[in-house]
C-alpha cells in the first residue's frame, strides 16, 4: 500500500480509537500493534516491550515527576493565594489592576508550578470570587484565569517542554530559555488586553480601588519571596552548569516541600501523601504516554510512513509561511481534542523533519506549538481549564467562560504572529546564554 495512503488510514484509526474514551496511552497502543500485525505480521510484535521501556530508559525523564512534586507541594499550600495578595496590594491603585494582579499571579504561579490546571485552580479559588465582589464582569473574571492558567505549560519550568525535549532529541535547557520572552509577551498581551477592556467599560466599579498602607505592602512578601527565590534558583543552577535539569528538579521538588512543611505547615502525613499520590499519578500518566508513544512513532518509521510525508510535504512547490500556516492549523485543531503531551509525542515524529527541512529552528517551533497547545487548553470541546473554571465557579456558566477568554486566543494568535515576524524573541535567550546553536 502506499505509504501516504496508509498514513491516512493510520490518521482514521487513531481518531476513532481515541475517541472510544480509552486512554491516550492505551489508544496509541492499539493503532501500533494493529498496523504492525496487518503489515509485518505478528514477529514485529516481539520489539513492542523493548521500545516500551526502552523509551523510558532516558535519564532526562526524571525530571518530570520532580518537576510534578514541585509543582504539587506548591499547589497544596496557600501558596497561590499569597500570590494573589502581594500583586493585590501592589497593583491595586491601576484601573483594572485586580484582573492584572490575577494574570501576574497565574505567570508567577505557572512558573513554579508548571501546570495550567494548578495555576487556574489555585489563583481562580481567589481571583474569581474577589473580582466579581468588585464589580468585574463574570467573563472578564473567568476568562482572564482560564487564560492566564494557560502559561503552566510555556513559562520554564515547564513539563510540556521537557517532553518535547525528550521526543525531538532538543537542549531542555534551550527549550526552557526560549519559553522565558514568549511567555513575558503572553502575559504582556493579556494585561494589555484587560487594561483597555476595563477602560473601555467606564464601569465606576471597576476603577475603584482598595488602598494599602506601605506595611500591608511589604508583610505578605515574606510568604513569596522564598518560591520566587527558588525560581531563580532552579533556573541559575541549570545554567550556570551546576547541575542537570533532572538534578535540578530534584533539589527544587525537595525545597518546595521543605518551604510547603515549614511555612505553610504542611505536616500531617495525610497532606504528604495526597501530595506524593497526586504526582505519581500524574508522572506515570506522562510517562506511560511517553512509552506508547515511542512504540507509535516506531510503527510509523517501520511502515515508511514519517519518511513518505517528509519527503511529500518537502517536494511541494509552496511557501514555507503556508507550510507553516497549515502546520499551525493542524496543531490547533489536534489541540481542541487531545492534551498538549499526546500531541506533542505524536506530531513531533512526524512535523520535526519537516519543519528542518522547511529551514526552521526546532527550538523557535517548540514556542509555536505550545502556544498552539495553549489555545487548545481554553478551546472547546476539550478546554480543559474552561470545565476546571467552571468547577471553581459553578454558577458563571460555561458559555461565559469560554466568551470571556476569547479575546486571550486573540492575543495568543497574535503572539504567534509575532513569533513569525520575529523568531528572535524565542532564540535569542537561548543563544545568549547557550551560545548559538549549530
Amino acid at each position: 500500500m502506499d505509504p501516504l495512503l496508509l498514513s491516512g488510514l493510520v490518521a482514521i484509526f487513531t481518531i476513532i480509537v481515541l475517541f472510544s474514551g480509552v486512554s491516550v496511552a492505551i489508544g496509541l497502543l492499539i493503532v501500533s500493534a494493529g498496523f504492525l500485525i496487518v503489515f509485518d505480521g505478528t514477529r514485529s510484535l516481539e520489539l513492542m516491550p523493548e521500545i516500551l521501556f526502552g523509551k523510558l530508559d532516558n535519564f532526562a525523564l526524571l525530571s518530570i515527576p520532580m518537576f510534578i512534586i514541585m509543582g504539587a507541594s506548591i499547589a497544596s499550600t496557600r501558596a497561590g493565594a499569597d500570590l494573589y495578595e502581594a500583586l493585590e496590594r501592589w497593583l491595586t491603585r491601576i484601573p483594572g489592576g485586580l484582573v492584572v494582579s490575577n494574570l501576574g499571579a497565574c505567570a508567577l504561579f505557572a512558573a513554579m508550578s508548571g501546570s495550567s490546571p494548578a495555576t487556574c485552580a489555585a489563583i481562580g479559588k481567589m481571583g474569581i470570587p474577589e473580582m466579581r465582589k468588585r464589580g468585574y464582569p463574570d467573563g472578564v473574571a473567568a476568562g482572564s484565569i482560564a487564560a492566564g492558567g494557560t502559561l503552566g505549560i510555556l513559562i520554564p519550568p515547564s513539563v510540556t517542554m521537557i517532553v518535547y525535549g525528550i521526543a525531538t532529541e532538543s537542549s531542555i535547557g534551550r527549550l526552557f530559555l526560549a519559553g522565558v520572552l514568549p511567555g513575558l509577551m503572553l502575559v504582556g498581551l493579556f494585561m494589555a488586553w484587560s487594561l483597555y477592556s476595563t477602560a473601555r467599560s467606564g464601569d465606576r466599579a471597576l476603577l475603584n480601588t482598595t488602598s494599602y498602607s506601605w506595611r500591608e505592602k511589604f508583610e505578605i512578601l515574606p510568604r513569596v519571596v522564598p518560591f520566587l527565590l527558588i525560581i531563580l534558583g532552579v533556573l541559575y543552577s541549570m545554567y550556570g552548569g551546576i547541575a542537570t535539569p533532572s538534578e535540578t528538579a530534584a533539589v527544587g521538588a525537595l525545597l518546595c516541600m521543605m518551604i510547603a512543611m515549614v511555612i505553610y505547615k504542611l505536616w500531617h502525613p495525610r497532606d504528604l501523601w495526597v501530595v506524593l499520590r497526586d504526582s505519581t499519578k500524574e508522572s506515570v500518566m506522562i510517562l506511560f504516554i511517553i512509552a506508547a508513544a515511542g512504540v507509535f512513532s516506531y510503527m510509523l518509521s517501520s511502515l515508511f510512513i514519517t519518511q513518505s510525508i517528509a519527503a511529500w510535504i518537502a517536494e511541494l512547490d509552496v511557501n514555507r509561511w503556508v507550510l507553516m500556516g497549515a502546520i499551525n492549523v493542524f496543531l490547533l485543531i489536534a489541540g481542541f481534542f487531545l492534551p498538549p503531551v499526546a500531541v506533542i509525542l505524536m506530531a513531533a515524529p512526524i512535523l520535526l523533519p519537516v519543519i528542518v527541512t522547511a529551514g526552521f529552528d526546532p527550538i523557535w517551533f517548540a514556542v509555536v506549538l505550545t502556544i498552539n497547545m495553549e489555545i487548545g487548553l481554553i478551546s472547546p470541546p476539550v478546554g480543559l481549564n474552561l470545565y476546571v473554571i467552571n468547577g471553581i465557579a459553578p454558577d458563571i456558566p460555561l458559555k461565559t467562560i469560554l466568551v470571556g477568554s476569547l479575546p486571550y486566543v486573540a492575543c495568543m494568535v497574535i503572539a504567534i504572529i509575532l513569533l513569525c515576524l520575529f523568531p528572535g524573541i524565542a532564540t535569542w535567550l537561548p543563544d545568549l546564554v547557550m551560545g548559538a546553536a549549530r
